[in-house]
């Protein structure tokens, strides 16, 4: 089973770009599955439905989103090998600029939406300075110089990233990403992989439940700010 990583800020076209690659893989419906990751809600599970794509839908809640996939990542490995599917696609939310759900030998591709403003790419951090394709969705609303000028800051953050334009909703561009998800590695377990970049090391008073402000109740992992008095 080949297994995919797909990451990237909420709204940038994730679920339709994944549809739009599944259609284009021309697979049997019943080989592929996909595993959303998300904090609250979410309703991908409708239009994975509608295409015919058996879909599992996990919440973090409390937890941080990304925590939240390496600690079922493994389990949704499980899942697909027991469907017999072919291809295993994981969708992370990528809620936290800090964290980077990718792993390594699995193919990983950062979804990024170029309406979201040309500083955009400096800003998402390891969910895409370690991707190995990142996609850039909604290109066709912007002028050309505008996608350039996107594409290059994309360039500055990860220089070896495959940089790919799709079309969510017409699939243009899902030809060249279908390309690297039938190159993607086939394998059986994720165990004893490893992130490719570790996640915040941040246990405080206010990751355990603690609503009060002030520094009497600040405990634990802290960065503080110095602040200029003149």
């Amino acid at each position: 089973m080949k297994v995919v990583t797909v990451a990237g800020p909420p709204s940038s076209g994730k679920t339709s770009v994944i549809l739009k690659t599944i259609q284009t893989l021309g697979l049997p419906k019943e080989s592929v599955g996909v595993v959303k990751f998300d904090s609250l809600t979410s309703f991908d599970n409708l239009r994975y439905n509608e295409y015919g794509i058996k879909n599992q839908t996990g919440f973090a809640g409390k937890t941080c989103p990304d925590h939240f996939f390496v600690s079922n990542v493994e389990d949704a490995v499980s899942w697909g090998k027991k469907q017999n599917f072919s291809l295993l696609i994981t969708e992370s939310a990528g809620l936290c600029n800090r964290c980077s759900p990718y792993i390594n030998g699995i193919l990983s591709v950062c979804v990024i939406d170029n309406l979201s403003g040309v500083n955009t790419p400096r800003k998402i951090g390891p969910m895409l300075k370690y991707a190995d394709v990142v996609v850039v969705t909604k290109g066709d609303i912007v002028s050309q110089a505008e996608r350039e000028v996107f594409a290059f800051n994309i360039r500055e953050v990860n220089s070896k990233a495959a940089i790919l334009f799709v079309n969510g909703i017409t699939g243009q561009g899902s030809f060249l990403l279908a390309k690297y998800f039938r190159e993607a590695m086939d394998i059986e377990t994720l165990k004893d992989r490893k992130l490719r970049f570790t996640m915040p090391a941040a246990i405080c008073s206010y990751c355990t439940g603690e609503t009060c402000i002030g520094d009497n109740y600040q405990m634990g992992m802290l960065r503080k700010m110095e602040f200029d008095d003149e």
